[in-house]
């Protein structure tokens, strides 16, 4: 059998082949993408990799010694050659001469743009310094979950010797900066021989003159901190034993899927948020066990974990042994209020005269015994990669307090950190939020023309969509091609009949789970029938009824549902049909149900009002191109009806328009965006044509 010890371990990826023809900046980016591909190795966006490279002065034409390192916001797992800033190492040295000391350490990120390289565009980050002054060719900075579980034990560097000897040195905490820059090249001069450093609460440094060594060296460093504590650890009790046994799968995802409306409508005053939810294993042990609530509040300890979590999460009060999530829900706002206190104290305790204003009071993440972790941000990426942060975090607890005392940051460190005012200023340049940012919405027929142009529309504005469609296999092919386009972190999709109240119900709790409940429903699963009424049968008449009429109903009662927990208001579109407002010959049950799907609508813009949903309609007509309902019966129908063949029906319904126009799925997203979107706000009850104008249908 295989060690499992030994196969848990970090594998080594270089390949000399692949690197052989590379350049040294091409080297850097392959070994930066090696490391980032290993969630122990480091946390999304964290650490950091750097090469000195000799390139040629574009002014002078003379070989200059330049900087190659990771970027302001970037990812070494995921970043590009642009991804790099190039600086001048003549000039990152003459640095030196200007520094006024550590009070003024902060001025130092100014001089950074005048040591750029070939007016390289890409700014260079805070750790620059740290990277530029350790005389080393080629320096990784990573953020593994071992290595910190050191950097935060209380008795850190006598750890660090432990078990590395003076192979690996040490550093006590210092905020990354100017001042860290040059406490890290004194620690390489007067020790030439060592590999690395641990600095204390953050995280690794390890050096080489050779690209390949410096990656091994990494390696090497982090599976022996491993394989120390699985030595360690092995027969001890973690976070003092469970105390709460883990709720089965469906119930866990059925208790958070009623957690998390609510959590979200508290959380969403200053901007509405997206929910994620964690359930690994490693997460249940952590929440079940009986020094969680004693551990979450000493808060994370790596900069790059708090920064992404905030000081510390919100348990919140559920008995899995006798679960209540009513009680929980009752108790729930108390919580957040209590929280959101706590945080203003902690602001009014720890600011500066300078300090940037009070920001999001709520917690990010929260901790649910015998259920999981629910995170929330402004986005569906920035939730899951704080829900992974705070994996790391709980890596870092269990072993630092296995092995030894666990130790958060000091909490004014925390502060200065949260509320750096170079931290403020990188806030302060992210770019205007989309239209859509952090909205949730469920389209349904979201496999069909309008019904995944209406996603499309909405992706591009920032929202979250689940698809719901009947028809498994075009559902599972639209979804993987929007996921392709737009990011699989905003896409979901789930098969839905939806004349059936259970299979309904169960799509907006896999919604509340995936992104934490919902603001738009565009209902927009369809049928179309034509036959004279006599040849009407009563299943057609009653098939139409089911899924135009009571399909909506079902949707719509149960997006009431939802928004009335989170008490955020919301936008329901049908897409409805210029057939129900103008008779069509032939399709007496169709008209009729569009009709009825019509007033529904109405009836619910007055419910909806007094709680801020909205409730519209866009009535499209003849969208025939990617349409699912002009294939096969219905287009021979009503090419029948009209005495032309297929090929003449288009031409014939863009005749009849007053406008002499066809009209595209994307045209009816259009409208059905309009009345999703804050540009509509004030209305509700409304009707919309996009049908190229068709006197018949005009709404009086």
């Amino acid at each position: 059998m295989p060690d499992t010890a030994v196969s848990n371990r970090l594998a080594n990826l270089w390949d000399d082949t692949k690197a052989a023809g590379m350049t040294e900046p091409e080297r850097l980016l392959y070994r930066s993408n090696l490391l980032g591909s290993d969630k122990r190795i480091t946390n999304y966006g964290g650490g950091n990799t750097s090469a000195k490279v000799m390139e040629t002065d574009p002014l002078t034409g003379q070989p200059v010694e330049v900087l190659w390192v990771k970027g302001s916001g970037g990812d070494v797992g995921s970043i590009k050659m642009d991804g790099f800033a190039t600086l001048y190492m003549d000039k990152l040295r003459a640095l030196k001469g200007v520094y006024r000391g550590v009070e003024f350490e902060d001025e130092m990120v100014g001089y950074l743009p005048h040591c750029t390289f070939n007016l390289n565009p890409r700014a260079a980050s805070i750790d620059t310094p740290l990277h530029a002054y350790v005389p080393k060719k080629h320096v990784d900075h990573m953020h593994p979950d071992a290595i910190i579980a050191i950097a935060a034990s209380r008795n850190s560097r006598e750890l660090t010797q432990k078990i590395f000897g003076a192979e690996i040195g040490w550093l006590p905490w210092k905020r990354p900066g100017y001042e860290l820059g040059l406490w890290l090249e004194k620690f390489c001069l007067d020790n030439p021989n060592a590999k690395g450093v641990v600095l204390e609460s953050h995280g690794l440094f390890t050096w080489h003159d050779d690209a390949r060594t410096c990656y091994e060296t990494t390696l090497d460093i982090i599976n022996r901190a491993m394989a120390w504590f699985e030595a360690e650890t092995r027969s001890k009790r973690i976070f003092g034993g469970a105390v709460h046994q883990s709720l089965p799968d469906a119930d866990r995802r059925a208790v958070a899927a009623r957690l998390m409306p609510a959590i979200r409508g508290m959380v969403s005053k200053d901007h509405a948020m997206v929910g994620h939810f964690d359930d690994q294993p490693s997460v249940l042990e952590f929440v079940n066990a009986a020094r969680m609530p004693e551990l979450a509040a000493l808060g994370t300890s790596c900069p790059d974990h708090f920064l992404r979590t905030k000081i510390r999460p919100l348990v919140v009060n559920f008995d899995p042994a006798k679960p209540d999530v009513d009680a929980t829900l009752a108790a729930l706002s108390g919580q957040v209020e209590a929280y959101r206190a706590d945080y203003a104290a902690y602001y009014n305790r720890c600011k500066h005269d300078n300090s940037p204003a009070l920001r999001d009071p709520n917690a990010v993440v929260y901790l649910v015994p015998g259920v999981g972790m629910i995170t929330f941000a402004k986005d569906k990426a920035t939730a899951r990669i704080s829900a992974e942060f705070y994996v790391n975090a709980i890596n870092v607890m269990r072993g630092a307090s296995t092995v030894s005392d666990y130790c958060g940051l000091p909490e004014q460190e925390a502060f200065d950190i949260e509320y750096w005012l170079l931290e403020e200023a990188k806030l302060q340049r992210m770019p205007k939020p989309k239209s859509l940012a952090g909205r949730i919405a469920l389209v349904t027929g979201g496999a069909g023309g309008i019904g995944s142009a209406t996603a499309e529309r909405f992706l591009r504005e920032g929202a979250c969509v689940l698809l719901a469609d009947i028809d498994e296999p075009a559902l599972v092919a639209t979804s993987a091609n929007l996921a392709t386009r737009f990011g699989k972190d905003v896409i979901r999709s789930t098969r839905v009949d939806v004349t059936d109240e259970v299979a309904v119900r169960a799509a907006y709790a896999e919604m509340a789970v995936e992104f934490g409940g919902v603001d738009i429903l565009v209902s927009n699963a369809g049928i179309a029938s034509s036959a004279p009424v006599e040849e009407t049968t009563l299943d057609l008449w009653n098939r139409n009824m089911e899924i135009l009429s009571t399909g909506y109903f079902l949707v719509s009662r149960e997006a009431f549902r939802v928004l009335r927990t989170q008490g955020m208001g919301g936008s329901i579109v049908f897409v409805a049909s210029k057939n129900g407002l103008a008779a069509s010959p032939n399709a007496s049950a169709y008209c009729t149900a569009k009709a009825a799907e019509i007033h529904l609508a109405r009836c619910l813009a007055l419910e909806g009002a007094e709680a801020g949903i909205r409730v519209n309609v866009v009535n499209p007509d003849a969208v025939l191109r990617g349409s699912k309902i002009w294939s096969g019966e219905w287009l021979d129908q009503r090419a029948s009806t009209y005495k032309t063949d297929k090929e003449g029906l288009e031409e014939m319904y863009r005749q009849r328009s007053a406008l002499k126009r066809s009209v595209l799925p994307e045209d009816v997203a259009e409208g059905v965006y309009f009345f999703a979107a804050d540009l509509s706000a004030k209305s509700t009850g409304n009707i919309l044509n996009v049908d190229a104008g068709n006197p018949q249908s005009f709404t009086r």
